[in-house]
């Protein structure tokens, strides 16, 4: 018998970059015919100097893996639902450079219980696609969502049954008459569920019972506790933040004679910016500005270790439903002492930022100050007196405050298209409610210069301040904004080029590119289509304490400075400065700093747990909205393409909800991923994202958030 030939150190690493899960010398022995002591030996020296090279590395089971390659098992936490309805994970322990792999779940079969949400911790079996993405099946939970259920209590002739309001969740509980609680006929109720029986539905004990669903405010409180979202602050949170008081002059600068104005919404809760801009006197900066953007100084009331800090971390962010907020602090401070109202003296953070003729930053100076609002204005106030039409409140201050603002704001704005940025303007949908709390409209919320003006202000403050902590070596946390991954810019490009576009393929892609792509298909059928695919195309924002930079803004350094009421990220840079540049009490304390990697992870689970829940409320709210006209034909476009089905966005208020897959015309569907749309294997038709359609609405449900359609001619 003819012994097997020796791989080659090449054809062993390149069938270890082929496995889909970390391989072992047996493995690899049978793979390439391997046998007898000499193979045996030779085999583990060839491993021992690939591992010595860098190019695999050893796990603790000896299995061997591409670098920074994640396990065949491991625990994670979902992070986040893309906008196509699929789940996305991150390993809970990562040690590797940079941010982990992303990770896709697939979706569970045959489970009683309801499907994973955002936070929840799950131990799964990962099988590697390539270097930075990994498909997971679920092997269990291990802690979270899995024994609680948010859901309807309705009477039966057992007791009662529980229906989840997870529209994934299919499952129907049984509540007993001992479990039921204080529950009535069509309450929402938190239950714990039951350990199974071997026969029956499930059963659940209700816990908390938040009253009648038919309520409007019944909606958000979903949202709410289906996130798990904290909504109680301790006890010792809300005794500092009522105790807390404005303080003095002291060693702060006296802003109070500057006109510093708030602009913000006409439903705004809190005001923690205000700016203010002059002509710069300085002769030697010709043609250039003077501004001043001051923030709450949330940081002298919110101090390292107390209880309102353990309270904002866990929270990490305010979050914002159509009808309620879930604040990050207590109301006496978002509300009270940390909002700038008009003709009170208020503690802030100032940056006087001088930009020259251009619109560059040539220096800054960040003050501890104490300042007086000279007017609460909205973005309409501002945009209606700019248009010449002031009323009572901006006409005082028509010339000597707002058009300097809007003097300044053409200089950051030039300077904003000259570094080339990402601008993918995508309407925003707005819930307008009633004092009942009833959906009044549902809106495409209109984008003015005044809320660019405000935007370019802020991005200005918030280079400054990374500008500030990079320079004195300070350790803080970064906004960053990676660069589009390979795999994605592949698939990219072959869209792209079905259109007739091309994207150049080089390492060093910049914003810009993706821009002049969106101005050709301005104006274009495919200009919706083309601005869904590049935003999917992009990276997930994050904190870390390594600055990367931020690919959308095109810019070096950035860090979130401009609201600590609502964001810990704010908070932590706010003490950061205050500690390099010795402001006084409230600066980072060394705990922190040796903890910013893990708050800045933590930071960014919370800040996408928001964003989950309020799309989440935000669907629930379109499905009251449209509930009372099911039969209604509506026009729309196709907003996302799944395995299961079509999204659509109608086109009368922004409202989005799918089309089942197996309501589409009789034929068998792929899901052609790179191009963006289910084809019919047998009959070729093909339903694309942003192709128009024309759908009749099905189902409407605002206790699920489930929003259907079918299409109104299935042939055409």
């Amino acid at each position: 018998m003819t012994e097997s030939r020796f791989p080659t150190k090449d054809a062993v690493l390149a069938f270890i970059r082929s496995s889909t899960v970390p391989v072992g010398k047996r493995e690899i022995a049978r793979a390439f015919k391997l046998s007898g002591s000499a193979h045996r030996e030779a085999l583990k020296e060839l491993l021992r100097d690939l591992e010595a090279d860098g190019n695999v590395e050893r796990g603790r089971n000896k299995r061997m893996a591409p670098p920074q390659s994640l396990p065949e098992v491991a625990v994670l936490e979902v992070s986040a639902v893309d906008p196509d309805g699929e789940l996305q994970a991150r390993p809970l322990t990562w040690t590797g450079e940079g941010t982990p792999p992303r990770i896709f779940l697939l979706p569970e079969r045959g489970k009683g219980a309801p499907a994973p949400a955002v936070g929840d911790k799950l131990l799964a079996k990962l099988s590697r696609i390539n270097d930075r993405l990994y498909e997971g099946r679920i092997i269990r939970r291990i802690e979270g969502a899995e024994g609680r259920v948010l859901g309807v209590y309705h009477p039966a002739a057992d007791g009662g049954r529980l229906i989840p309001t997870d529209r994934r969740n299919k499952t129907e509980f049984v509540v007993l008459p001992p479990n039921r609680g204080d529950a009535e006929a069509g309450d929402l109720v938190m239950a714990d569920i039951l350990p199974a029986g071997r026969l029956g539905l499930p059963q659940v004990r209700v816990t908390e019972c938040f009253g009648s669903t038919a309520e409007p405010r019944a909606i958000s409180l979903i949202a709410i506790h289906g996130a798990g979202l904290p909504t109680v602050f301790p006890h010792a949170a809300l005794r500092e933040a009522e105790l807390a008081a404005v303080p003095p002059l002291s060693t702060r600068e006296d802003l109070r004679a500057i006109p510093l104005v708030t602009i913000d919404g006409s439903d705004a809760r809190d005001f923690d910016d205000a700016v203010w801009a002059e002509t710069d006197p300085d002769p030697s900066n010709p043609g250039g500005w003077h501004l001043l953007v001051a923030i709450a100084d949330v940081s002298y009331y919110v101090r390292p270790g107390s209880a309102l800090d353990r309270a904002a971390y866990e929270r990490g962010n305010s979050v914002y439903f159509p009808d309620r907020v879930v604040p990050m602090l207590p109301e006496a401070l978002s509300n009270g002492l940390c909002s700038l109202r008009p003709g009170e003296d208020r503690a802030c953070l100032a940056f006087h930022l001088w930009i020259d003729r251009d619109g560059a930053l040539v220096r800054h100076r960040l003050v501890r100050g104490l300042m007086r609002s000279a007017a609460r204005l909205t973005y309409e106030q501002v945009q209606a007196c700019r248009d010449g039409t002031p009323d009572d409140d901006t006409g005082p201050l028509a010339e000597p405050v707002i058009a300097p603002l809007y003097g300044a704001f053409a200089r950051l704005w030039a300077a904003r298209g000259r570094r080339g940025t990402l601008e993918l303007d995508l309407p925003e949908r707005r819930v307008r409610v009633d004092e009942r709390g009833r959906v009044g409209e549902i809106a495409t919320r209109e984008r003015l210069d005044s809320h660019r003006l405000v935007e370019e202000f802020m991005i200005a403050a918030n280079v400054a301040a990374a500008e500030t902590l990079e320079a004195r070596t300070m350790p803080g946390l970064f906004r960053v904004h990676d660069q589009p991954s390979m795999d994605k810019m592949e698939a990219l490009r072959g869209f792209l080029a079905g259109i007739g576009q091309t994207l150049p393929k080089r390492q060093e892609l910049t914003p810009d590119h993706f821009t002049r792509i969106l101005r050709k298909a301005a104006g274009t059928p495919e200009a919706p289509l083309v601005s869904e695919v590049i935003l999917r195309a992009q990276a997930q924002a994050a904190y870390s304490p390594e600055n990367i930079g931020h690919f959308g803004l095109a810019l070096r350094r950035y860090a979130h400075f401009t609201s600590p009421i609502r964001r810990y990220a704010d908070l932590i840079v706010h003490r950061a400065l205050i500690r390099t540049l010795n402001l006084g009490v409230g600066g980072l304390d060394d705990g922190a700093m040796e903890r910013l990697a893990e708050i800045g992870d933590h930071i960014s689970a919370t800040e996408r747990r928001a964003a989950a829940a309020e799309r989440d409320a935000l669907d629930r709210f379109t499905a009251s909205f449209l509930s009372d006209r099911i039969g209604a034909r509506f026009a729309g476009r196709v907003s996302g393409v799944t395995r299961f089905g079509l999204f659509v966005r109608l086109d009368e208020n922004g409202a989005d909800g799918l089309i089942p897959a197996s309501t589409l015309p009789d034929d068998r569907y792929e899901h052609d991923e790179a191009k963006h749309a289910l084809v019919g294997q047998r009959h070729g038709r093909t339903y694309r994202l942003s192709a128009p359609v024309s759908v009749i609405l099905v189902e409407a449900d605002p206790l699920t958030g489930s929003t259907l359609f079918r299409l109104d001619d299935p042939q055409g």
